[in-house]
């Protein structure tokens, strides 16, 4: 995803083979992404933790169980989406003086 290159230009590897394979594979729980990635669990946790702090990273409930979470990537259509709910959430202010 070209929108997110110079992010993950600077993160370490093991975050950047879980963006590959989140990229390929859509939205997976942590199980699911080190069985994919062949990487430990807790480096899977330290990639998803680095790809949150980016704003990479999307989670989603789990229906099937509830005690894990679904991660994928956040994608341009998302990111536009959250953008505006903020600006038509936004109190609508009169500014005095503007029409």
């Amino acid at each position: 995803m070209k929108h997110f290159e110079k992010q993950i230009e600077e993160l370490p590897p093991s975050a950047k083979l879980v963006f590959k394979v989140l990229e390929y594979s859509g939205f997976l729980t942590q199980k699911e992404i080190a069985k994919e990635s062949y990487l430990p669990p807790r480096t899977v946790r330290y990639a998803l933790n680095r790809l949150k702090d980016e704003e990479i990273l999307q989670e989603r409930f789990y229906f099937k169980d509830a005690r894990q979470s679904l991660y994928g990537l956040k994608n341009a259509s998302t990111i536009q989406n959250t953008n505006e709910m903020l600006v038509s959430n936004a109190p609508n202010v009169a500014i005095a003086g503007v029409s």
